[in-house]
């Protein structure tokens, strides 16, 4: 084996390690005793990836503790399914550098394809209420942001008053997210809630509501230029569908910049028609503040 050969040998065989510990780690704090097990499952394959690994550099290595650690804080704040298909999307990244090895170690390839779909089918038998509640966070998410930056937009040139357009802009944003959560309530309770709790739905859907009329409306309370906050208020909308957008791109595989996209799109058109409806209520109605 030459020099190039062993030194990938011997950084597939750190990762599997690094892997074999994230999982174990998650397993061993882990309290739902389901996803304990699924996850303990594949800590054991990793182990005996680390193993094959060894078989051909002949020498032990140490995990990359930074990662573990770090991957282990990601799927505790974040969800454990968005933090191990990050980790998965890091692997993907890193792959061709281990394409070559398939012809020095013929067992690779069929190896790597393995590893993949196991992986892959056992962390989609995770159970996780983040991802089952995600509708209703979308719901609440994607109203907050077209309402929201379509009315401040409106609001920004008919009233041209920083202060009156966030306490005018928070007044209507509270009331939406009560409206929406009891809204997203009755209907889980009429339909049945396809395992959801129906409460649990109308929550995820105000709290997602009220955090993102917070961030929107907060540029009008720092800024007494009407159009420096409506523009900081458009940044940070297309910031939130940005992370997002990310976020249920890596949890659930989607595709990113069409959903991007997509949202993008829609929040900033509502954004543009409202500015042009208060330009032309400014200017017919002769509304002065």
């Amino acid at each position: 084996m030459d020099e190039e050969t062993k030194k990938k040998v011997l950084n597939a065989q750190r990762n599997e390690i690094t892997e074999y510990h994230i999982y174990a780690k998650l397993a061993s704090r882990h309290k739902n005793n389901h996803n304990k097990k699924i996850l303990a499952h594949i800590s054991d394959d990793e182990l005996k990836h680390y193993k094959f690994w060894k078989k051909h550099s002949h020498v032990d290595v140490k995990p990359k503790m930074f990662l573990v650690w770090w991957y282990y804080f990601i799927s505790k704040i974040f969800g454990l399914t968005f933090g191990l298909r990050l980790m998965e999307k890091g692997e993907r990244l890193a792959q061709g550098k281990y394409n070559k090895l398939a012809e020095s170690i013929p067992e690779v390839e069929k190896l790597e394809k393995d590893e993949r779909e196991h992986e892959n089918a056992l962390i989609a038998l995770l159970q996780e209420e983040k991802l089952k509640y995600v509708g209703s966070i979308v719901l609440g998410l994607n109203d907050a942001l077209v309402e929201l930056t379509g009315a401040l937009a409106g609001f920004t040139l008919a009233l041209q008053n920083t202060r009156l357009i966030a306490v005018t802009g928070l007044i209507m944003g509270v009331a939406a997210s009560l409206s929406m959560a009891a809204s997203e309530f009755l209907s889980n309770r009429a339909d049945g809630g396809e395992g959801k709790n129906a409460a649990k739905s109308s929550f995820y859907t105000g709290l997602t509501y009220v955090f993102t009329v917070i961030v929107l409306i907060l540029p009008y309370f720092l800024f007494n230029n009407v159009y420096v906050a409506l523009t900081a208020t458009l940044s940070c909308a297309l910031m939130i569908i940005l992370i997002f957008t990310f976020y249920l791109s890596v949890a659930k595989e989607l595709p990113f910049w069409k959903r991007f996209g997509e949202m993008a799109l829609i929040s900033l058109g509502v954004a543009a028609i409202s500015f042009g409806i208060g330009f032309l209520v400014r200017m017919f109605l002769g509304v002065e503040v």
